[in-house]
């Protein structure tokens, strides 16, 4: 049962392949399992404490370390996510997501801005293919990650969508300034494609503008409630998030996340995707009240307007 666990299968699947300039191939590195979360249950932050301790039943009911850390005890941290589509979602529409996230602390914004550009799909073969990297002088981070999420129709299940991110500060762009005003003055496409030549595969109808996606800027809320511990694989930081529109704080989505970090997919061992495996269905069962199943973070932001694009998470 451990050698043939569906993690594993799924870890395994690659593809030998080169991008257009004979650099290998990248391959994943993250594994992070997602629950997304009912709005209506975060009414304080009380909730946060309320979480963990289903966490904590459900670790203890699958043999699964689970211990607080410092940030545990620490109020939740607030960011700033916003995202940038076309006016017809073409860019989410065709597996992209471009958004901006910022960091605060006693309310003001510190550290460098975020920008992460996504290509996500269950497509292994086409999300490997896929060369995300910016073209920029600058430094930069390319996560490929294999997220996990219940299924869409009911509880005990698991389903995959890969992840394949490239992460900068936007202090590493050129023209940063155009970018940092992109809510006001939207970017046209080929600004946007210079910086992130992979969105030219989009086909894009006439002179199109990036904009913020439904008028909407994210105020998130996000705290560190403990670390899991898989058998070999150990210290995996798990947090809990509050995602809700700045300026009337309506909570329109929430998410418990966990992730393991991994040079090589095959390092892993079978014993901790097992326990992993384990601890996600169990916490299914322990937090079902909890679940929304049919959307993601990013898809609860385009569907705020009741303008859905196509539905492919």
């Amino acid at each position: 049962m451990v050698n043939n666990s569906l993690l594993r299968t799924w870890l395994s699947e690659r593809y030998p392949i080169t991008y257009s300039d004979g650099r290998r191939c990248d391959e994943i590195n993250y594994l992070q399992c997602k629950l997304i979360l009912k709005p209506e249950r975060f009414t304080s932050a009380h909730v946060f404490k309320e979480f963990a301790e289903l966490v904590r039943r459900a670790a203890a009911r699958t043999g699964v370390g689970f211990h607080p850390t410092p940030k545990s005890e620490q109020r939740p941290e607030v960011r700033e996510v916003l995202f940038l589509d076309t006016g017809t979602f073409q860019l989410y529409n065709n597996f992209f997501i471009v958004r901006r996230r910022i960091r605060y602390e006693d309310g003001f914004p510190v550290a460098d801005p975020e920008i992460v550009f996504k290509y996500r799909s269950d497509d292994m073969k086409k999300a490997q293919a896929l060369d995300v990297r910016p073209r920029i002088n600058g430094r930069y981070k390319i996560k490929f990650k294999l997220e996990v999420m219940p299924l869409r129709e009911r509880i005990g299940g698991m389903r995959r969508l890969l992840s394949h991110n490239a992460e900068f500060g936007l202090s590493e762009v050129p023209q940063q300034q155009r970018i940092a005003n992109a809510s006001v003055d939207p970017l046209t496409m080929e600004e946007v494609c210079q910086l992130l030549p992979a969105l030219r595969s989009i086909p894009i109808e006439g002179r199109q503008r990036l904009r913020l996606v439904n008028h909407t800027i994210v105020e998130e809320l996000m705290k560190d409630i403990g670390e899991l511990s898989f058998h070999h694989h150990r210290a995996c930081l798990a947090n809990l998030s509050l995602w809700r529109s700045r300026g009337d704080h309506r909570a329109f989505v929430g998410e418990f996340a966990y992730q393991l970090r991994f040079d090589n997919a095959d390092d892993v061992h079978s014993e901790s995707l097992a326990a992993c495996e384990a601890f996600f269905i169990e916490l299914q069962q322990v937090a079902g009240d909890w679940l929304a199943l049919e959307t993601t973070k990013t898809g609860a932001v385009y569907r705020l307007k009741g303008n859905p694009p196509q539905a492919h998470e």
